[in-house]
């Protein structure tokens, strides 16, 4: 799989959990992205919420070949740019404007909008994107909007992310609209702190079996 056949579908269908990372310390980044590898993982999104971000995904790429790492919180063409310039293969954005959209084709990366209104998966449709991240999930209506959706918007698919656990995730799961979760708890700051990567390895695991729809 190359990066440029890699389409947001294959990013969603390859596991139930996106796992939604957070790092901090370069050192982390390989052994963090090898623990979830064992757990059966291999779609990493590493979130661009910290300074480290962007040299943690280059260090997993470059490592890891067999990982198929991705930056979350796309908020720009500046973004998608530095993330595939540090060999990110997809993108998530925490909303949707058509900037970031042509951004991440130009880019060559595949990209899980954010929505979390009609109207905004109105708008992404019409450039072209139906695999969608709704964000943030419960807060915006969780699985009673999803269901409300399926009616609309049947030829839609979803990544919930934004308040999904392992004790919801599964309400999630069994929507025939919902390909994936996406969730922080595979890689628990503790766990990170620590180096605590069989905990991690475990978290995956368990959320490798999840059941979908």
């Amino acid at each position: 799989m190359t990066k440029a056949t890699l389409s947001a579908l294959q990013v969603m269908q390859d596991a139930p959990v996106i796992p939604v990372i957070v790092l901090t310390d370069v050192p982390h980044a390989v052994p963090m992205a090898r623990a979830l590898l064992a757990g059966g993982i291999r779609m990493l999104e590493v979130t661009l919420r910290t300074p480290q971000a962007l040299a943690c995904i280059e260090a997993i790429a470059r490592a890891l070949p067999e990982a198929v790492v991705g930056a979350g919180t796309v908020r720009s063409r500046v973004d998608a740019q530095a993330a595939a310039r540090a060999g990110a293969r997809f993108a998530v954005s925490p909303g949707y404007t058509p900037a970031v959209g042509q951004a991440c084709r130009d880019a060559g990366l595949a990209l899980l909008p954010g929505v979390a209104t009609g109207s905004e998966i109105m708008q992404a449709q019409e450039d072209g994107f139906s695999e969608l991240k709704f964000f943030p999930a419960i807060q915006a209506g969780g699985p009673a909007m999803l269901k409300a959706w399926s009616g609309p918007f049947f030829d839609v698919k979803f990544c919930p992310t934004g308040g999904v656990t392992p004790h919801n995730a599964s309400e999630f799961l069994a929507l025939p609209n919902v390909v994936c979760v996406g969730g922080s708890w595979l890689v628990p700051a503790d766990a990170l702190a620590s180096g605590d990567w069989a905990r991690i390895t475990r978290l995956a695991a368990d959320a490798r079996v999840l059941a979908r729809a």
